[in-house]
């Protein structure tokens, strides 16, 4: 199928929606581990995106993404506006002036975006970090489309992946952030930017299926 640039912008503003019901639960998480302030600082991030996807809403795939990732970089605090705003910025990059884009151009900007992270981040698989939801949901997206899947069912695949990822982070020792400061105080919690990394997948693959809600509910269980 091919994806349009409301549909992009139909998943940054759900995702939007879905991190302001979901920032005292992010924020929980962080405080454990963290500074106490991931739920509150994507919240203000989003609400800014929103505030200027509004004058280039119509604009092509790469310019939503891309002012999304410069609204991030430019109001989140901590490492989760140089983070986020990478994987936006890059996966902007990789769809610059499409208002079109394949199952194949979408997936591949996801994996732009986890490449970026990993680069800004020096993060790997098992450091208890974002990467942990990213890096599975990349890979089955990927294989979801090499063995025929459409792409709905590739990005639910996705956004299983990435909660797992999500879940194995709670036995991990942080290696990254202010959480590997915890040593092994840190195992045991779930990493709250690995949570809100399945969020945004979840919320891409509710964007473009007819699927319920599923990412404000699973969350608040874990």
């Amino acid at each position: 199928m091919a994806v349009t640039s409301a549909q992009i912008y139909g998943w940054l503003e759900r995702y939007a929606g879905i991190v302001a019901e979901q920032k005292q639960y992010l924020t929980g998480l962080d405080a454990a581990i963290g500074d106490g302030d991931h739920g509150i600082n994507m919240d203000r991030g989003f609400q800014t995106v929103l505030v200027k996807l509004a004058p280039v809403r119509d604009k092509d795939v790469g310019t939503l993404l891309k002012t999304t990732g410069m609204a991030l970089v430019g109001s989140v605090g901590g490492a989760g506006g140089p983070l986020y705003g990478t994987f936006f910025l890059r996966a902007g990059a990789a769809l610059d002036g499409k208002t079109e884009v394949s199952d194949r151009d979408l997936v591949g900007a996801l994996e732009a975006g986890l490449k970026g992270v990993v680069e800004r981040g020096k993060a790997n698989p098992n450091d208890k970090t974002m990467v942990d939801a990213l890096t599975p949901a990349v890979e089955q997206a990927k294989q979801a489309l090499a063995n025929g899947a459409p792409l709905e069912q590739a990005l639910t695949a996705a956004a299983d992946a990435a909660e797992k990822g999500m879940k194995a982070t709670i036995p991990l020792k942080a290696l990254k952030g202010r959480a590997s400061y915890l040593g092994d105080r840190s195992i045991g919690h779930q990493d709250p930017g690995a949570t809100s990394s399945y969020l945004m997948l979840r919320a891409l693959s509710d964007s473009l299926a007819t699927l319920p809600q599923r990412a404000t509910t699973t969350t608040t269980t874990t």
